[in-house]
């Protein structure tokens, strides 16, 4: 029977994208783990792989093809001894004219296995529910650990799940407003001239995350200045020893070091929260925050701690570079308990960011300005200041933590060997 390719989902938040480019045709050979078709997601342009072998026998979704909604049908792959002609009229090929029709019915949603989804190709699946085979027990051989058709055939018969087909599906919560009705708003400047921008996918993403986020996170504001004196001082000096190889560091590279090491001292900030508990994780990832075309990206320097600054540095860089080419993989950008928004750049003295789920926090950073400031001896002089403002989710960090964590990253900034120590 043939198997439908269904439109997969390449990211964490996506819900649909754009079948960017096929690399095969109608009739060509396909095994396990060949790139069939790049897609973009609402985060980047990803290869599309095969999870079975056969035969490409009607592609249902042309490239160039915006919006198409994850599990809905993109083409049909043949098995041994089948023709195009057993592949019939399906409602996948009915709906692919170019013209938006109504959504399908959502599909079935994939077996669980400890909290998280069990990745299988179709063909599995089918195989699976004929022979009893319970797909939470087998591990898959495919790529990214996907279960395919050969796993299945060399696993024994036993009980099946105890997922009732027939059970309805629990029903979607309809979306929060998030303002007024489109049609109310167009109506508003119906006599305005304007011109309509089309929402993206990364746009649309932002726009829910963000919306949930300030909306369901219990968030509240520390503030504090930090002198840059020092750090410029020592940023100098190490800038021109590493001159030679070509490396030059930034007073950002310095606040994820920052921010990373006050993670380390202040250990029970170091955590996200998980719906019914928080985990507390040991390493320091910490994300940042990098605006591209459209959107931004936050991708996240892992076991950032351990690091030196050159070589936090010189991966800031590579990450930065292939977000903006929407060339990030999904776990460079998933992860990390705590975030960083740099607006100095741009002349903003200060703000404060939303918190990015599940991140207990973030550090909104502001731009360095001359100021009079009153020294430890009561006199007064002029130092280079930065504005900070750290978003917390009170769920997970209370005000005395929040504190505590601030004032770590305050030290470190204004104490920048220690950092090194």
């Amino acid at each position: 029977m043939p198997i439908e390719l269904l439109m997969p989902a390449l990211s964490p938040t996506m819900e649909e994208g754009t079948l960017a480019k096929w690399l095969v045709k109608e009739g060509d050979e396909v095994n396990s783990g060949d790139v069939m078709a790049e897609i973009e997601t609402d985060k980047a342009t990803m290869e599309f792989e095969a999870v079975d072998e056969g035969v490409i026998g009607k592609i249902l979704i042309a490239e160039g093809t915006e919006g198409v909604k994850v599990n809905t049908p993109i083409a049909v792959l043949l098995e041994d001894g089948e023709s195009a002609d057993d592949i019939g009229s399906t409602p996948a090929a009915e709906a692919a004219p170019a013209a938006p029709a109504p959504a399908a019915a959502p599909a079935p949603a994939a077996p669980q296995k400890d909290g998280n989804r069990i990745f299988a190709s179709p063909l599995a699946r089918r195989i699976a529910a004929d022979k009893g085979i319970d797909l939470s027990s087998l591990k898959g051989s495919g790529p990214h650990g996907r279960i395919v058709k050969a796993d299945v055939e060399k696993a024994q018969p036993g009980a099946a799940p105890a997922a009732a087909a027939s059970a309805p599906a629990a029903a979607v919560a309809p979306a929060m407003a998030a303002g007024p009705a489109t049609d109310v708003v167009l109506k508003s400047y119906a006599d305005r001239e304007y011109e309509e921008v089309a929402l993206d996918g990364m746009r649309k993403t932002i726009a829910a995350r963000l919306t949930e986020a300030k909306q369901s996170v219990p968030h509240f504001y520390l503030r504090r200045d930090i002198e840059l004196d020092a750090v410029l001082k020592f940023r100098s000096q190490l800038n021109k020893q590493l001159e030679a190889r070509g490396v030059k560091l930034s007073v950002n590279d310095f606040i994820i070091k920052a921010c990373a090491n006050a993670l380390q001292e202040v250990p029970e900030a170091n955590a996200v929260w998980a719906g019914d508990r928080v985990l507390q994780l040991k390493p320091s990832d910490v994300a940042v925050a990098v605006a591209i075309e459209g959107g931004l990206f936050t991708p996240v320097l892992k076991d950032a701690d351990m690091k030196s600054l050159s070589a936090l540095s010189t991966e800031m860089k590579d990450l930065a570079s292939r977000a903006r080419d929407r060339k990030l993989a999904p776990h460079e950008y998933v992860g990390g308990t705590f975030a960083i928004s740099n607006l100095g750049m741009f002349g903003i003295d200060n703000f404060d960011a939303i918190i990015n789920p599940p991140h207990a926090a973030i550090l909104a950073v502001g731009a360095g300005a001359k100021k009079p400031v009153v020294g430890e001896d009561g006199e007064v002089k002029v130092a280079t200041v930065m504005s900070t403002t750290l978003s917390v989710d009170h769920r997970v960090i209370d005000g005395a933590l929040g504190a505590n964590l601030l004032n770590a990253i305050k030290s470190n900034l204004e104490n920048p060997l220690v950092m090194l120590a």
